[in-house]
């Protein structure tokens, strides 16, 4: 497994940032150097840590599609983890997490007993939570391991921005900074999109009977969560319903909520506000004081 690693390679304080299922680490890109700036404001020595998970950008593809599970993505953080701990002790630890990089961390933050250096001190959910919508499973489905292939980046990163109109508003210089690391070149020429497309079989192995089981349990894991939590919401997501964020703020590490407007699954935490939340919640300019709600 690759990562992506910002910052300071022997600080203590240690982010990661794990994307959503189709996506890798250097979605991050634009939020690594804006936690590096804050931390370096106010004093801080920060390692920002951006995994590509197994199948995805950098990362090895499996034999086994049937490993594309989450049993497999945690034990892969873990040791991941221990080998950064290994190179230079982490004392604090957070963890942004997209969609899918957001269920490991609630995992990870919630399961007990795990070999985790230090526990998870602050947790983001960007546009995930315990219960998923089945709708969203379904149009995820239509799309998840087709392979094309394209003429041009630009070529890519049109038919790509198509798929992800419900990411909300971006340049055309953001969202092509977004799609050249979803891409790998062909020696025949052209480009493919940079994941394994065997992720798709574990997927759509789901079914509606298995998700229901698998929301109970993310909600027992979710109710033993201490670390600080923060919820992201694009108000137009059709994956985590109000519903589920009401009860996610009322419950288990009781999280604060935030939502933005005009973008759906999921906020790319590009755009200025979306940075600003995320940096005032991990490296808050006035640690000592309440943060508003």
């Amino acid at each position: 497994m690759a990562w992506w690693q910002w910052g300071n390679p022997t600080a203590s304080r240690v982010v990661v940032c794990a994307h959503g299922l189709s996506r890798q680490g250097r979605d991050f890109d634009v939020l690594a150097q804006a936690l590096l700036r804050r931390a370096e404001d106010l004093g801080h020595q920060l390692r920002v840590v951006c995994p590509d998970v197994v199948g995805r950008g950098e990362s090895d593809w499996l034999k086994d599609p049937m490993g594309y599970q989450f049993t497999t993505y945690v034990g892969d953080m873990l040791s991941m983890l221990a080998q950064l701990n290994q190179t230079a002790p982490v004392e604090t630890l957070d963890w942004v997490g997209t969609s899918m990089g957001g269920i490991i961390g609630l995992s990870l933050a919630g399961l007990p007993n795990l070999p985790l250096p230090v526990p998870i001190r602050r947790l983001i959910l960007n546009d995930v939570g315990p219960t998923i919508e089945w709708a969203a499973l379904e149009r995820i489905g239509q799309y998840l391991g087709k392979s094309s292939t394209f003429a041009s980046v630009e070529q890519a990163a049109a038919a790509m921005r198509v798929i992800s109109a419900s990411f909300g508003p971006h340049t055309d210089q953001q969202w092509l900074d977004l799609s050249r690391p979803m891409l790998k070149a062909l020696p025949e020429g052209g480009f493919r999109l940079h994941y394994d497309p065997a992720i798709a079989v574990p997927f759509r192995h789901v079914t509606r009977e298995a998700s229901v089981q698998g929301e109970a349990a993310l909600w027992q894991i979710y109710d033993q969560i201490s670390a600080q939590t923060l919820v992201l919401r694009g108000a137009e997501s059709d994956l985590l319903s109000v519903a589920t964020t009401q009860a996610m703020s009322s419950r288990g590490p009781q999280a604060r909520v935030v939502e933005f407007a005009g973008v759906g699954h999921a906020p790319t935490l590009v755009a200025n506000e979306q940075v600003l939340t995320v940096l005032d919640f991990l490296l808050p300019a006035s640690p000592d004081l309440p943060q508003s709600s």
